[in-house]
Parts: C-alpha cells; sequence; structure tokens
C-alpha cells in the first residue's frame, strides 16, 4: 500500500487570517477572568492583534497565489480589501470605548463578534469558487445579526436585530440557489472554471450565449448580494437596523458588510461572468440608478441621524456599483478608491454622534444637534467636513471617489448613468446642509454635552 501523501498547505498567505482567528479565541478566554469593571481589556486587546494582523497583511503586498485546491486566492485586489476590513474593525472598536460604557454593554462578546465578521470579510474577498464565498458571506452576517441586537433592553434594537435576521436567511437561501444552478449548468464552482465552461458551452457563444437558467441563476445572485450592500429594492431591513443597532454597529455595517459584499460581487461577475456582460451589465445599471435616487429621496425626509445615514449609504452602494457596470480597469480602480474615502467619512460622521450620546440623551436626532457649533465647534467643524465628503465635494476625498466613478462612466458610454449619479449628489446636499443648517444658524435647546 503506497503511503498516504498529505498535501502541502501554505500558511504564509493566510497569516493575516490566523492571526484574527488566534485573537478571537484569545479574547473569549481572557474575557472569563476580567471583572466588569475591566471590560476594556479586551478592546484594546482586539486592537493590538488587529495590528498585527496588519503588519503580517503587508508582506502580502504583490503576491497572487491559490490556496486549497485554488479555492482561495490572495492577490492584491483581496489585500486591499482585507486592508479596508482591518481598518473599519479597528476604528469602529476605537470608537466603541466610551458608547460601550454610557449603554453599560460593555462584554469581551462585543469585540469577538466584530472580529468574527471581519474574519467573514476576509474570506469573501479571497474566495475564488463560490462555496468558499458562501462560507464568507454568513461567516460576515451572522455575528452582526447578534450586533445589532445588542442593546437588549432596547426594543427598537431587538425589532431590528429580528428584521436584519429573517430577511438576511432569505436572503442567504436565494444565494445557495443561485449557486445550485450555476454549479448544476457548469458543473464547477470555481470562478475561473465556471467562465471557462461557459465559454466552452457547446453550440451558443462565449458566456452562455443568453441560456434562462444561466440568467436566472445570475439574477439570484444579484439579489442576495444586493441585500448585503442594500441596494434598492432589498434594502428594507437598513434603515430599522441601522437605528435600532449600537451607534458604533452602525458605523461598522455601514461600511464593513458593504465593502465585504463588493469584494466578492466585484470577483464574481468579474471572473466567472466576465464573457456574460450582456447578461447582468443592464441589471446592474438598473439598480445602481434606483438606488442612488430612492437612497437619496428618502434620506430627505428623516428626522433621525442613523436613519439618514442609511438611506444615504443605499445612495452610495449606488455609486459604488457603477463601477461595476463600466467593468473596465478604471472602473474596478475608482470602486477601491471609493471604498476608501467612504471609510474614514462615514465612520468619521458616528464618531460624531458617539460624541453626543450620553445616558439620557443618544444624540442621532437631527434636534440634539441643533446650535451644536456654538457651544461644542471642533465636533461641529469634524462633522461639516464628513458631510462635505460624502456630498463629493472639492477638495475632499468624496470628491475625488465620486470623479473617477463618474469618469469611469462616461469613458465607457454610460453616459446617462453619470447624469443620475451627479444630480442624485445635487439632491444629498439638501440633507446633509439640513445637519449642517441645524448646528451653524440654529439656537441650541440646551447644554449639549460631549464627555
Amino acid at each position: 500500500m503506497d503511503p498516504i501523501v498529505l498535501p502541502k498547505v501554505q500558511l504564509g498567505p493566510i497569516l493575516p487570517e490566523i492571526v484574527m482567528t488566534v485573537l478571537v479565541c484569545a479574547i473569549i478566554l481572557v474575557d472569563l477572568f476580567l471583572s466588569p469593571k475591566r471590560k476594556g481589556f479586551s478592546g484594546f486587546l482586539a486592537l493590538v492583534g488587529l495590528v498585527v494582523a496588519g503588519v503580517f497583511l503587508a508582506g502580502q503586498i504583490g503576491a497572487d497565489v491559490k490556496l486549497f485546491g485554488g479555492m482561495y486566492r490572495v492577490d492584491d485586489f483581496s489585500t486591499f480589501f482585507k486592508f479596508i476590513f482591518l481598518g473599519v474593525a479597528f476604528l469602529t472598536i476605537l470608537i466603541s470605548f466610551r458608547y460601550l460604557k454610557i449603554e453599560d454593554i460593555n462584554r469581551g462578546e462585543y469585540y469577538a463578534l466584530i472580529l468574527f465578521s471581519t474574519i467573514g470579510m476576509m474570506v469573501l474577498a479571497s474566495g475564488n469558487d463560490l462555496l468558499t464565498i458562501y462560507i464568507g458571506l454568513e461567516l460576515l452576517s451572522i455575528p452582526v445579526y447578534l450586533l445589532v441586537g445588542f442593546l437588549k433592553r432596547d426594543l427598537v434594537s431587538q425589532e431590528g436585530s429580528i428584521k436584519y435576521f429573517l430577511l438576511g436567511i432569505f436572503s442567504s437561501a436565494i444565494v445557495l440557489y443561485g449557486i445550485a444552478l450555476i454549479y448544476g449548468y457548469t458543473g464547477t464552482l470555481y470562478l475561473d472554471g465556471i467562465r471557462e465552461a461557459l465559454a466552452s458551452s457547446s453550440g451558443q457563444a462565449p458566456g452562455g450565449g443568453g441560456s434562462p437558467l444561466l440568467t436566472l441563476a445570475i439574477i439570484l445572485l444579484t439579489a442576495g448580494f444586493a441585500f448585503k450592500v442594500a441596494l434598492v429594492p432589498f434594502h428594507m431591513w437598513a434603515p430599522d437596523a441601522y437605528q435600532g443597532a449600537p451607534t458604533s454597529i452602525t458605523a461598522f455595517m455601514s461600511v464593513g458588510t458593504k465593502a465585504g459584499a463588493f469584494a466578492a460581487l466585484v470577483r464574481v461577475f468579474l471572473v466567472a461572468f466576465g464573457d456574460s456582460m450582456d447578461q447582468w451589465r443592464i441589471l446592474l445599471w438598473l439598480l445602481a440608478a434606483v438606488s442612488m435616487t430612492w437612497g437619496n429621496i428618502a434620506a430627505m425626509v428623516q428626522t433621525n441621524l442613523k436613519r439618514l445615514l442609511a438611506y444615504s449609504s443605499i445612495a452610495h452602494a449606488g455609486y459604488i456599483l457603477i463601477g461595476l457596470v463600466v467593468a473596465t480597469q478604471t472602473g474596478i480602480a475608482s470602486i477601491l478608491l471609493y471604498m476608501a474615502a467612504y471609510l474614514f467619512t462615514n465612520l468619521g460622521a458616528f464618531a460624531v454622534i458617539i460624541l453626543l450620546c450620553r445616558p439620557s440623551l443618544r444624540g442621532d436626532r437631527l434636534e440634539d444637534f441643533r446650535g451644536l457649533a456654538q457651544q461644542h465647534p471642533w465636533p461641529a467643524l469634524a462633522l461639516l467636513l464628513f458631510f462635505l465628503s460624502l456630498t463629493g465635494l472639492p477638495p475632499t476625498a468624496g470628491f475625488v471617489g465620486k470623479f473617477y466613478i463618474f469618469a469611469a462612466a462616461i469613458d465607457a458610454g454610460f453616459i446617462w448613468l453619470a447624469i443620475i449619479g451627479l444630480l442624485n449628489s445635487a439632491i444629498s446636499l439638501y440633507y446633509y446642509f439640513r445637519v449642517v443648517m441645524l448646528m451653524y444658524m440654529q439656537e441650541p435647546a440646551g447644554k449639549i454635552h460631549t464627555s
């Protein structure tokens, strides 16, 4: 009998994921021995671990390797997104310390769940077959279902968590159904294998030549991913979940889960369905246009800042989707640039909300910002700059991101989509500067505390 030879596994390219996994286990164990007053140590441990993971991740720059039989790919695309994920987790934990004490929910499992979800995002970015991507999608989502309902005594938080969970498992089933159809049609789950199978389909043009089964599978996958990034009409969960979740988790969801889903969406559609653009480009065009328009219009009538930013994030998902519709090198590069700018501006806006929060006041109503500039000029100025960037006005990072997104669309001939995006950017001025007007042009109703 021949000896059994185990396949060699390269651990170097997945050291960041290994560090994150060990970190989660360490936080769970250490938390058992911490007194209630010292639970913040778990957060500091998480921050140190994220820095270590980032150091190992820096060593992957320039790499392009496939692991586990081709199911996992580490390249510059995945590495960029992993830096985004680690940055989101780091900043979320950083702004959480004060907030958790105010809400009296400072527990170690909070940090562990954030890190678990971050690992799922990393798996999504490197997934090179549909099953790995599905596992990453669930690993990202399940911890967030729990984090949204972390305010156990808040009925709004519980309602948002239940809605997110129920719609989330429904969207997961849709994705799984789409994966099953793809496997039945092509006989493989590997993204490269799917593209090759579609290109070599007998009697059809490259890409499958308009097969109804393939079209249905693409629609199902699109619907599942659209839920994760809150594209219209799959956005129903977002406003309630954003409002009910702890403010720090709302910040985490608005950037992290969106970036993770977009990382997988870009890889799936450009690698697996790159030759089938005619079957999905018009669908994504419509989703982008409707999401931008409805997100901005709905945000105009909100009186809660977290709900306003929820609808704003729906619009921003539409802007980002333009880059995938374009499907050129410039379009994909603009997605990466936009995500980096969106990371800091959106998290910064939520950081100001947390700064206003205190035991007797959540600080997330628009009225809570009335006269803020008179009593606390620096937080008001910071929020103004963040809103300028989210609007896309020069010379902010948000302007640079939108400029490249719209320029890529115009260069590729999607002029009407670029015009819709520009008009929607103008609409967003109304609701962002509605808050600015309250801060700078209204008298404060009372003393505004930031400590």
